[in-house]
């Protein structure tokens, strides 16, 4: 009967113990974490869809009409300043140059012919002047010519890397007609829209200086480039649709790897000062409105609609919807239901921000 009693009475015991212990550890699990909005200067990584275009991208045109009569590069291959890419035939101006040549020599004998005489008084002045006027006339007519067959050759303007041919062997082309287009892809220039407000701001900031900003390319590969390109001009006017005014950007490009038309984005670092952050993860969605739960002086939850003025990693810069002595629901978002009585915790927020690496969702 007594190891009976005894036996009772450790049960007794252990059921006792596991309900305060129960007790305990559901207190401690419904007693959530809270934190406050905070205030301070930070950073924001801004991106811009960007167009890359080459330093120099010209059109190579046709500047005599004939026969093209050779080729002597290929598509997408690197030329140097001077380097014959195209030949359209040059017979017709061949012997329109052979033709000017001797009509330039016959008026140079006539005037030394006309000189001598007018030396000796044989011929007026008048018939000096009219000779030395041919020979003139002449020599500017064998000089067109001999422009007009230089320009059966095309040359590079300067170095490049060489378009797709819009003419092939063969074929005949006319005055004006287009070859291909060279691109100087040694530097490049990229295009950006800038919305007014930052317009501003940029202005103001820069307004006394001669410093440049420098910004990063993310290229289509979601990687970036080797090089930082400095932003050195700015256009003129604004887009009345858009509101945007373009700025461009200069990279260096030295192993050539990016190219005329291809596509990415602008990274720029934009300030901003007095900016009130929260974590990320103390926010919900719905409908593609961001909310948080605030918690009221009863210890009541209230879902609280805000704006977003700007994304870092794992933190919200807040526009509108809070202030700094808000008390938000930091974690347990999905445990709670609106006008929920909860026990809490308040969490420094200079605390939570440093952790947020080892937390963030």
């Amino acid at each position: 009967m007594k190891k009976v009693l005894m036996l009772v009475s450790f049960c007794a015991l252990l059921f006792n113990t596991s309900c305060k212990t129960e007790k305990k550890e559901k207190e401690e699990e419904t007693k959530f974490l809270v934190t406050n909005p905070i205030r301070k200067d930070t950073i924001i990584t801004k991106d811009y869809v960007a167009q890359i275009q080459s330093i120099r991208h010209i059109e190579l045109r046709a500047q005599e009409k004939g026969y093209l009569q050779n080729i002597y590069v290929d598509e997408g291959q690197f030329v140097k300043k001077g380097q014959l890419l195209f030949q359209i035939m040059p017979k017709l101006y061949e012997a329109e140059m052979q033709k000017t040549k001797a009509e330039a020599k016959f008026a140079e004998i006539e005037y030394l012919n006309t000189k001598k005489l007018a030396e000796n008084n044989v011929v007026a002045p008048n018939e000096l002047a009219m000779a030395k006027a041919k020979l003139d006339k002449a020599n500017a007519e064998l000089a067109l010519a001999n422009v007009h067959l230089e320009f059966t050759q095309i040359r590079a303007p300067f170095d490049g890397i060489i378009d797709r041919f819009h003419v092939r062997l063969g074929s005949l082309v006319d005055e004006g007609d287009l070859l291909t287009n060279l691109s100087d892809n040694s530097e490049m220039w990229v295009y950006y829209n800038v919305p007014e407000a930052e317009y501003l701001d940029y202005r103001a900031k820069f307004k006394n200086t001669d410093a440049k900003p420098k910004v990063k390319l993310l290229m289509a590969n979601n990687q970036y480039f080797d090089y930082l390109g400095v932003v050195e001009t700015i256009e003129a006017d604004f887009d009345n649709e858009t509101g945007n005014i373009p700025f461009r950007a200069t990279f260096p490009n030295p192993n050539g790897l990016l190219r005329y038309g291809e596509t990415g984005s602008v990274q720029a670092i934009i300030p901003i000062k007095n900016a009130l952050l929260i974590p990320q993860k103390a926010t919900f969605e719905v409908l593609d409105k961001k909310y948080v739960y605030v918690i009221d002086k009863n210890s009541q939850v209230k879902s609280r609609a805000i704006s977003i003025a700007a994304e870092l990693p794992h933190i919200y810069a807040i526009s509108e919807g809070l202030s700094e002595g808000d008390k938000i629901l930091l974690e347990g978002l999905r445990l709670v239901n609106e006008n929920d009585k909860i026990e809490y915790k308040v969490e420094n927020p200079e605390t939570v921000m440093s952790h947020l690496e080892l937390y963030a969702e």
